[in-house]
């Protein structure tokens, strides 16, 4: 009997998305590690910390780093099953006109995703881009709605989309706490850095015209663990990267924008990633599936919901400390019935000496509904037949 009710307990579960709110307690103000970039942001994926962090919040042009919105909706749609990598795009007058870097694609061309894909994270091609955005969004108009409803659910308050490529519109414009979060966000789909970190590839390989794509972010070939993930530039944004890498169980996401010169924009980002990498380690608390806590929802249905890691969960700390200094605190939230799906339940808090360093939002990515009065006898059966003992253990 005891081991239906466990069964009973983890059917429905709430899960945990890979955003977080941490707080930079960690940034370091004593030296500026971006001095040529109008605004900078150093991350740790894994946990969401920031390291460092200078005017991160202002509102500037993402160029080509746009491109990294419109990753991350191509690859949620795949994830979704509503396209393939394998499907085949048809490529418009429209898409086949944007200027900048591009594949030069004619219209009436039909490529796969896949490729289309490759050509907007290795090439920042703007035709392939818009190519794209029109596949998923019908126009380039509807997808820059998709774009920018999209960013407000991840919480983005500096960021408003015009088009999928970045290209210089009025009003288009992010920041680099912005593009960090959307980064960390399309780190979620590990097939993304299969593209981002190619370094050199073909399109149309064996036909007439063969399409030699290099990739923009010089990084990836010449500092070790860089994968991805887009740069930028304009006459007005300047130069601008995101960059992610991974060494061991660290992953980092570094944002520089509005750096005068191409040189000074790659040395910024390889000073950022080298202090982070010689100053902190990174601790895996939790893999993909583990359980991480119990939720009680009184007069729910489910009563008690397993809250399980749908992305490794790890903890940033400083070279020569252990996570033990740390302390792990569950806030929850008072619940009301009905919980949609999306509503916030908690939050998991990592404190050291009183100061916040991480925290990561729990909300619910299931419905639960009030309980009808056959779960509530099940429920009280349940409490009945339950010995005091056997009662789960809270944190």
């Amino acid at each position: 009997m005891r081991k239906k009710f466990h069964a009973l307990l983890i059917a429905v579960c709430l899960l945990i998305p890979f955003i977080s709110g941490a707080r930079p307690v960690w940034a370091a103000s004593e030296q500026d590690l971006a001095p040529d970039s109008q605004s900078a942001v150093l991350m740790d994926a894994g946990s969401g910390t920031v390291i460092f962090a200078k005017n991160e919040h202002k509102p500037l042009p993402p160029a080509s780093m746009t491109k990294i919105m419109t990753m991350l909706l191509v690859m949620e749609a795949i994830d979704q099953g509503k396209i393939s990598m394998d499907d085949q795009v048809r490529v418009s007058e429209h898409a086949a006109s944007m200027g900048g870097t591009q594949l030069f694609l004619e219209p009436g061309e039909s490529m796969t995703v896949r490729d289309l894909l490759k050509g907007v994270s290795i090439a920042s091609a703007n035709d392939a881009s818009v190519a794209l955005a029109e596949f998923l969004g019908g126009t380039e108009e509807n997808f820059a709605r998709m774009m920018n409803e999209r960013a407000r659910e991840l919480g983005l308050k500096q960021t408003h989309f015009v088009n999928a490529s970045g290209l210089p519109a009025e009003n288009h414009v992010s920041s680099a706490m912005d593009m960090a979060i959307m980064a960390r966000e399309l780190l979620k789909h590990p097939q993304i850095t299969k593209f981002t970190g190619i370094y050199e590839d073909y399109l149309r390989k064996n036909t007439a015209k063969p399409f030699w794509l290099v990739n923009t972010n010089k990084l990836v070939k010449f500092y070790p663990g860089v994968d991805g993930l887009k740069t930028g530039f304009t006459q007005e944004a300047k130069y601008c990267l995101t960059a992610t890498a991974k060494r061991g169980n660290m992953r980092l996401i570094a944002v520089v924008m509005g750096v005068p010169d191409v040189k000074k924009r790659n040395r910024q980002v390889m000073g950022m990633l080298d202090y982070a990498f010689n100053h902190y380690t990174s601790h895996l608390l939790y893999k993909k599936g583990d359980l991480i806590a119990v939720r009680k929802i009184d007069k729910g249905d489910p009563d008690k919901v397993a809250i399980r890691a749908n992305h490794p969960l790890s903890l940033l700390v400083r070279k020569g400390e252990s996570p033990s200094e740390y302390t792990k605190r569950f806030i929850w939230e008072d619940i009301r019935i009905p919980v949609k799906k999306g509503d916030r339940v908690g939050t998991l808090r990592f404190e050291k000496d009183g100061k916040v360093v991480s925290e990561l939002e729990l909300v619910s990515s299931v419905n639960v509904k009030e309980a009808s009065l056959w779960s509530s006898v099940r429920r009280s059966l349940r409490e009945f037949l339950f010995q005091p003992g056997d009662a789960e253990a809270k944190e």
